[in-house]
């Protein structure tokens, strides 16, 4: 069964969460400037962007992480 990505917002605190599938318990790491990756069994299940909304207006960033992206039949 294949995971869809869920997106979550906090406003107040300026978080965006992506999470691979449902959320689950994970080991957090930071691997860039407020870039927080979540690891379950050696396998990315979402990262979290700190400071989001202050980043997407003032210029364009990367996030290191590849996605594979693709419709549903």
């Amino acid at each position: 069964m294949e995971n869809k990505m869920m997106f979550f917002y906090d406003k107040e605190g300026d978080v965006l969460d992506v999470s691979i599938g449902e959320p689950k318990n994970a080991l957090s790491r930071e691997i860039g400037n407020d870039v927080i990756v979540r690891m379950h069994n050696n396998e990315v299940v979402g990262f979290t962007i700190l400071n989001f909304e202050k980043r997407s207006f003032s210029k364009p960033f990367n996030i290191p992480v590849k996605a594979e992206m693709r419709l549903d039949a």
